[in-house]
């Protein structure tokens, strides 16, 4: 895409205009030509707003965007490595050579995204002026489901490249000029925040019949209040706004807390128990050691209790594939076993777990076992499997079982409880930091949130913690350090690691203790690499060079500087 997106993103839209399904990211886009639809008499009732709403969510299950929210969250940091067979973007990028044409620095397939967001946004108000099936309210149901989208595609991007064009106005004329220059990053997520705060009151709690289906889980396809809070939280977090991040994240844990009574007062034995003050699923029945129920749950069937927004790939009889799954984590699965993919893990992540020596993992967490394939590659089982079952023998498996599906169907998760526990966590050790006189107070309630996720991975349930408190609890770097670990195991593979690296080197105002996690990947040219990353514009991606061609208004972040790429009116 470029930015001057008038014609092409128009042609691609009217062909978005027929999509049709509510939940799946499947069936949106039924492509016609041009010349049979006339825009301006499209938008006349209701179900013309529900398609393009659900062209938005398809657009983001596209192999395009769910391949970037993996490689862009993940590749750089110390979590993976180039796979056996790994095209040469990726290569690349694990490598720490970025460069101008490497096609994982396009972002045309989230603008595409933002373009129908906004031509939602413009266009559903007057449609609410001719239906009268469609009410007020649901306008701005609609107009919150999309801002918020649109809200999620502009965080992807400035998390990425830092600072982006930021247009609000869809393409639908062809005299509009979309080459724009790029609004910083603060700019861009104030922008963000604003928007979220001014529709978060407009969005739906739930989905219900007849509109949505009975279910109560696909309310986590969709987004909700409880989504907007999410990325609310997230976004305060990055913004340093410690308090208001905390505030989001206690909204979705009262309501988790709210669900999960509500849960209790229908089955005597659920398979969601109390961790501390934290509902979460149980990795196995009390008095039973096997384990994996809480990730056959969380990521094998998906839409989960403690899911808060996913992006479904499996609805009925309708399914598409998971290609980031598919192609990044796993090629060919088959029962048992993982072929890795184009990714891979670094050994060092699971290396003398059963000794106790692993800097990462404990021999009781259950998490080095559901996420990485141990049985002689380093192929990731994340996502992959959709069933294991087996006992932790101290660091090694027993009576394993670990089953994968026969297409890649697995759900992307956006935001999960876990995730928001962990992002309280960060914000209440950050406010220990400003505010000394309640240091203590802030060190444990971000404490209660990690040992309640770390337990619930370590099938501990009563008696001493192995994590202790005395600790980490006697400075403010211990618990920072603590809660980053713990957010690399409990969210590895999904998108999160290199993100939340580059929030740390923005907080610290230095890349140290970013280099210092991600050389350890690195066999060689290490020294090299320091160098490389030392610079706070190496934690961003450069833009690609066709969008450089086509808005002279960008100008290339400095440790990407190419004087071979020349912009052209």
């Amino acid at each position: 895409m470029k930015i001057h997106i008038n014609r092409k993103v128009a042609r691609f839209f009217s062909a978005a205009l027929l999509a049709s399904s509510l939940t799946a990211c499947d069936d949106f886009l039924n492509i016609v030509p041009l010349n049979d639809i006339v825009l301006e008499n499209y938008w006349t009732e209701e179900n013309d707003v529900t398609s393009v709403v659900n062209a938005c969510y398809s657009q983001l299950c596209s192999g395009d965007c769910l391949k970037r929210m993996a490689v862009w969250g993940e590749l750089r940091s110390d979590n993976l490595v180039a796979g056996g067979g790994a095209p040469i973007d990726l290569s690349r990028i694990a490598a720490e050579n970025l460069l101008e044409t490497n096609g994982y620095a396009k972002w045309d397939a989230f603008y595409q995204c933002i373009n129908r967001c906004n031509t939602v946004i413009h266009y559903a108000p007057s449609v609410q002026q001719i239906d009268p099936n469609y009410t007020e309210s649901e306008l701005r149901a609609n107009i919150a489901e999309v801002t918020a989208l649109r809200a999620l595609c502009y965080f992807y991007l400035i998390r990425t490249f830092r600072d982006v064009p930021y247009v609000t106005e869809p393409s639908i004329d062809d005299g509009q000029n979309y080459r724009v220059p790029p609004s910083s990053f603060e700019e861009v997520l104030g922008h963000l925040i604003a928007d979220l705060e001014a529709v978060k009151g407009d969005a739906v709690s739930s989905y219900i019949e007849p509109t949505y289906g009975a279910n109560p889980v696909d309310n986590v396809n969709r987004i909700t209040r409880n989504a907007i809070y999410a990325l609310l939280a997230d976004m305060y977090l990055w913004q340093g706004e410690y308090q208001k991040c905390i505030d989001y994240c206690d909204m979705i844990i009262k309501s988790k807390q709210d669900e999960y009574e509500e849960i209790l007062l229908e089955q005597s034995s659920p398979d969601i128990e109390l961790y501390g003050v934290f509902p979460l699923i149980s990795e196995g029945p009390r008095n039973v050691v096997t384990a994996g129920e809480a990730y056959n749950q969380i990521f094998g069937t998906g839409n989960s209790f403690e899911s808060i927004f996913e992006l479904s790939f499996l609805d009925g009889t309708t399914q598409r594939e998971n290609l980031a799954v598919k192609e990044l984590y796993a090629s060919t699965p088959s029962e048992n076993t993982v072929n890795a993919g184009q990714l891979a893990t670094p050994s060092y992540l699971t290396s003398e777990i059963a000794s106790g020596t692993n800097d990462y993992f404990d021999p009781t967490d259950n998490r080095v076992f559901e996420n990485i394939e141990r049985d002689g590659n380093t192929g990731i089982r994340k996502y992959v499997y959709d069933d294991v079952s087996f006992r932790n023998n101290n660091g090694t498996v027993a009576n394993g079982s670990f089953e994968t599906r026969g297409s890649n169907t697995a759900n992307w998760i956006v935001y999960r409880l876990t995730d928001v526990m962990l992002m309280k966590a960060e914000a209440e050790v950050q406010l220990a930091g400003i505010d000394a006189g309640n240091q203590e107070r802030h060190f444990r309630s971000a404490w209660d949130c990690v040992i309640a996720v770390w337990k619930r991975a370590n099938s501990e349930r009563t008696g001493p913690d192995t994590l202790e408190y005395a600790k980490y609890g006697d400075s403010k770097l211990n618990m920072e350090n603590l809660v980053l670990d713990e957010r690399q195991r409990e969210l590895m593979f999904e998108g999160k690691r290199w993100f939340d690296l580059v929030r740390l080197c923005r907080r610290d105002g230095s890349n140290t203790r970013m280099v210092d996690k991600v050389i350890g990947k690195f066999e060689q040219n290490t020294s090299a690499l320091r160098i490389r990353l030392a610079s706070p514009d190496a934690l961003y991606y450069p833009y690609h060079e066709d969008e450089l061609r086509a808005n002279p208004n960008l100008v290339q972040n400095p440790v990407y500087e190419n004087e071979s790429i020349t912009t052209t009116e």
